[in-house]
């Protein structure tokens, strides 16, 4: 796939909050599926849902497997400006490389979307945890912007908001026992299609 030109409108794949909490003007927003990586609480949190001495997990973007997201087109002329603010908030401590994947668009057609994938050399990648682990760090992680549990709750319930399956963050969200979130992962079994909403900014 070529690399789009600085002239070409901009698509950027989200797999996590980018999802629902963008934080840039878009003038098109489509249901995608990326190849070769998938969606995983593969990156300890020193700041924001944890601290160095007690880590919690956020998401990256890992190798292997699909993951389904949202791509959202930008124009070429806020280009530059969405990247700067991209980076500003991804790339804080460098532990997600800024990549360019193939996006299939739900509907047809494939873009080249900016992705931000875990970086499996830096000190937080946690790489693949069992559920165990996994429960064990959201548990204890409690960093600047609360509780680590809060976090994946929150991820769950916007993940089946859009239509979106992931058995490891309904697993966790039974297992810490938030009845709303467990009865919206288990309505969210049979539907297997994605939400083709969402508001445009600007």
């Amino acid at each position: 796939m070529a690399e789009p030109r600085a002239a070409d409108d901009l698509w950027v794949f989200g797999y996590g909050s980018l999802m629902w909490r963008p934080g840039f003007d878009f003038v098109e927003r489509r249901d995608a599926t990326v190849r070769g990586y998938r969606r995983a609480l593969c990156v300890y949190s020193h700041v924001h849902r944890g601290t160095v001495e007690t880590p919690g997990l956020v998401l990256g973007l890992d190798r292997g497997g699909a993951c389904r997201g949202v791509a959202f087109r930008v124009e070429a002329a806020r280009r530059e400006a969405t990247l700067d603010y991209l980076r500003a908030r991804e790339q804080a401590t460098a532990v997600y490389r800024e990549i360019l994947l193939p996006a299939r668009l739900r509907g047809g057609g494939t873009v080249s979307a900016v992705a931000y994938v875990a970086d499996r050399r830096h000190v937080q990648y946690a790489g693949r945890l069992d559920r165990p682990e996994l429960a064990r760090l959201v548990r204890q992680g409690v960093g600047i912007s609360g509780p680590n549990v809060e976090y994946v709750l929150n991820t769950c319930a916007h993940l089946v908001e859009l239509s979106i399956r992931d058995a490891t963050f309904e697993w966790l969200a039974r297992e810490f026992g938030d009845p709303a979130e467990t009865d919206a992962a288990q309505a969210g079994r049979g539907s297997g299609g994605e939400n083709q909403g969402g508001k445009k900014q600007g």
